[in-house]
């Protein structure tokens, strides 16, 4: 099927999935605020959006690749009965990842189309409380990056406040009071339809292992409306530190706010917790949240050195999980050629220094690139397996036949081999370069010379 959602050629308001055109466009606060929701453009913009993140199915095992067909039959009476007000979301599927740093985030995979529905929701609200956000709120919004949060926090070092009070709000959207958000919603929506809809999805079960759990607090991460329904609630807080003066920067639930000395922000660290547990209903997590130098604190992957100019770093978490990431495919790819490992790792590398440019210790790029290296010939090592296959392997490399043969029976392991000057010498940087395998001090240059 190549026709667009909602449009044909043959001038009839129902395209190939059933989207028909709306009332009109409405302002924000207006009771027919659903019409715009379900407006042909907003849902077909919203449809590509959520085909486009592809994602796994919901409860009712609707695949992205079968929805369009879905939709051709079921639309004009999902449409009715949200225009009616009369639209009941189907439960979530629970999905457990692992964290980081141990334990497990629980995700809420809707169905495809209630992705569909929170998504054209997004795009309609969006536009109506992001004009109302602070200036010091960075995630899940439009032109808005982490990165951009953490050269503000660097700023605000710079400019002399050297403690950060360093807030982690304990298990935030799990424990979201929904008639606190509700009535932060209700401040700029008066379509009942819109509310009622946003407050089902809210209180929509959870299902894992075929058994759904009623939900009372919490907007589980997974659909496409919690990040903006995060930003409603949390702008109280943001406004009040405003009131205060503080400089802060905060990406959803996790906030840094600088100030200028420890004993400003000891106190400062249980204001917070009283204003956060009385104003919204939400508590500090105690064992990840302290007021500190920023040097000795993460923010967003990155941290800042302890000088006065503040230089941004990669933080030691981030360079452990890159690293045990490149370990788990290589692990992967003991059976594969090098130009295919390399081929499978380039990706990997290039987003993450992506994220990355901004640090200014180029040592840690430098010593990452030539680990990366030492891996690859570990691998190497491996792959020959036996005395004459390193000696053939090293011979083919140029080096002389009394080197290679002493070489391979040297009676080390792979990993000391791999930093051996044998190794080096037969499997330079160039051998590398050669393969396409990417340099991450070269890139960030690449990176920061054309952003």
């Amino acid at each position: 099927m190549t026709a667009e959602p909602g449009r044909n050629s043959g001038g009839n308001d129902r395209g190939v999935d059933g989207f028909t055109a709306a009332a009109g466009k409405t302002k924000a606060g207006e009771p027919s605020l659903m019409e715009a929701v379900a407006d042909r453009d907003n849902l077909w913009l919203a449809y590509r959006k959520v085909v486009g993140n592809r994602g796994a199915p919901g409860v009712d095992g609707l695949p992205v690749e079968r929805f369009a067909e879905w939709l051709k039959i079921h639309w004009p009476s999902v449409k009715a009965a949200l225009i009616n007000g009369q639209y009941l979301p189907q439960a979530i599927r629970a999905v457990d990842i692992p964290k980081p740093a141990g334990g497990v985030r629980t995700l809420g995979i809707p169905t495809v189309l209630d992705r569909l529905i929170q998504q054209a929701l997004l795009q309609i609200l969006q536009s109506i409380f992001e004009p109302s956000f602070s200036e010091s709120s960075y995630g899940f919004r439009p032109g808005r990056s982490a990165q951009q949060a953490v050269l503000a926090a660097q700023q605000y070092l710079q400019e002399g406040r050297r403690w950060v009070v360093d807030i982690d709000l304990e298990k935030f959207f799990d424990r979201v009071n929904h008639d606190i958000l509700m009535s932060r919603i209700a401040r700029r929506v008066t379509d009942a339809r819109v509310l009622k809809l946003i407050r089902r999805y809210l209180e929509a079960g959870l299902m894992r292992d075929g058994l759904v759990a009623q939900r009372r607090e919490g907007t589980p991460q997974g659909g496409p409306l919690s990040p903006l329904l995060s930003n409603i609630l949390l702008t109280d807080w943001d406004r009040e530190l405003e009131r205060r003066g503080h400089a802060f920067c905060r990406y959803a639930d996790d906030c840094n706010i600088y100030v200028r000395s420890k004993a400003a922000g000891e106190h400062l660290l249980k204001q917070m917790k009283g204003f956060l547990a009385e104003r919204l209903k939400l508590q500090i997590n105690g064992a990840k949240s302290a007021c500190a130098k920023p040097s000795t604190r993460k923010f967003l992957g990155y941290s800042l050195t302890a000088q006065r100019q503040a230089r941004l770093r990669i933080a030691a978490q981030s360079l452990q999980r890159l690293t045990a990431r490149v370990k788990e495919l290589l692990r992967q790819g003991r059976g594969r050629s090098l130009t295919h490992t390399i081929e499978i790792l380039n990706p990997v590398l290039r987003g993450w220094i992506g994220y990355f440019q901004y640090t200014q210790t180029k040592n840690a790029l430098e010593n990452l690139d030539g680990w990366l290296r030492r891996r690859l010939r570990c691998l190497l090592w491996r792959q020959a397996k036996h005395r004459q296959g390193r000696t053939t392997m090293l011979r083919r490399q140029r080096l002389t036949e009394d080197r290679a043969w002493r070489s391979a029976r040297n009676g080390q392991g792979p990993w000391w081999n791999s930093g051996a000057s044998h190794m080096n010498a037969a499997f330079p940087k160039r051998f590398f370069d050669a393969l396409g395998l990417i340099s991450l001090l070269d890139t960030q240059r690449r990176l920061q010379r054309h952003p």
